[in-house]
């Protein structure tokens, strides 16, 4: 068996469980279906990483790829499509080949949430966007909307504004945000106008987006609002094909169940970051892919001692 360990996902969970497991003597395959990084590779601006006073998603992810590239074999672009628990080990089968390990710590992560309005899957990538880093240089100014009201949405309003969008709107369908007050503070004072119980009812345009036909959710009150693009950031789904292929068990909103040792009801298999639920942090990721590692030595015939 040429690798004991595999881990899937190379985000900030995948990296940090890569460092931990191989540093403990554990030969440590990470397969990962994209470049890696996650959706944190898509943050403007990270603040509340504990040695970084403000740094962009995708660099410190770039840091973390680095670090854990000297010490682990990572498959960058090989997407894992099936998993088989036989008697004491896991068959894994990608689209380029197969592995046979040992233990498993799923780091699959999550992926955006939609909002399922009219025109928005027949206008992505024609004015609807999911990641003001990605594609907010093509609305320098420009009139959008951001979609929701948690910190992510505040901070890609602000990030709109300062690369130069003309006017930029947050639209909440509740009346006060769950974002923190200094996001909401910023934001204002860089020139956001927040739009409260507001529901998007369609995204209207011909080859790009046009306007918003939306609403008031007290009034009911109808009407347009003229943009050019459209933001939406209302959260994120949980990627768990492969859990649910494994029989690990969720809970009611599609995470990954796990004890404080990170393992599943799947002997053999584990889970960190943002799959599992929770803060859905950068820095808790972290903690898991750490927590995950050492915690696969138990299955795999090797001590740790905590």
């Amino acid at each position: 068996m040429q690798f004991e360990l595999a881990i899937i996902g190379a985000g900030a969970a995948g990296y940090t469980a890569a460092i931990y497991a191989v540093r403990s003597g554990i030969k440590t395959l990470v397969l990962e279906k994209g470049l890696g990084g996650g959706l944190a590779n898509v943050s403007p601006k990270i603040e509340n990483f504990p040695g970084f006073e403000s740094i962009s998603g995708m660099d410190l992810m770039e840091r973390m790829k680095k670090h854990a590239s000297k010490y682990a074999d990572i498959h960058f672009n090989e997407e894992v499509k099936k998993i088989e628990k036989l008697k004491d080990k896991f068959k894994i089968t990608t689209d380029k080949k197969t592995y046979d390990v040992k233990a498993i710590i799923l780091c699959t992560g999550t992926h955006y949430r939609k909002l399922n309005a009219p025109g928005e899957m027949e206008l992505t990538g024609k004015g609807v966007s999911y990641c003001a880093t990605c594609d907010g240089f093509f609305f320098k100014g420009k009139k959008v909307a951001v979609i929701g009201g948690g910190n992510t949405a505040l901070i890609e309003s602000i990030f709109l504004k300062q690369i130069g969008s003309k006017e930029v709107y947050v639209l909440h369908r509740r009346n006060r945000l769950r974002a923190e007050n200094s996001y909401k503070d910023e934001a204002i004072d860089k020139g956001v106008k927040i739009i409260y119980n507001t529901h998007v009812e369609s995204i209207k345009g011909d080859q790009n987006v046009k306007f918003l036909e939306i609403h008031n959710v007290n009034t009911g009150e109808k009407s347009k609002l003229n943009v050019d693009g459209v933001f939406i950031s209302i959260g994120e789904e949980p990627i768990n094909f492969l859990a649910k292929e494994l029989g690990v068990a969720l809970d009611e909103k599609g995470f990954v169940k796990v004890d404080i040792k990170q393992r599943t009801n799947v002997k053999g298999v584990y889970a960190a970051g943002d799959i599992t639920g929770g803060l859905r942090q950068v820095i808790t990721a972290c903690a898991e892919g750490a927590i995950a590692a050492l915690s696969s030595t138990e299955v795999l015939g090797k001590q740790y001692p905590y």
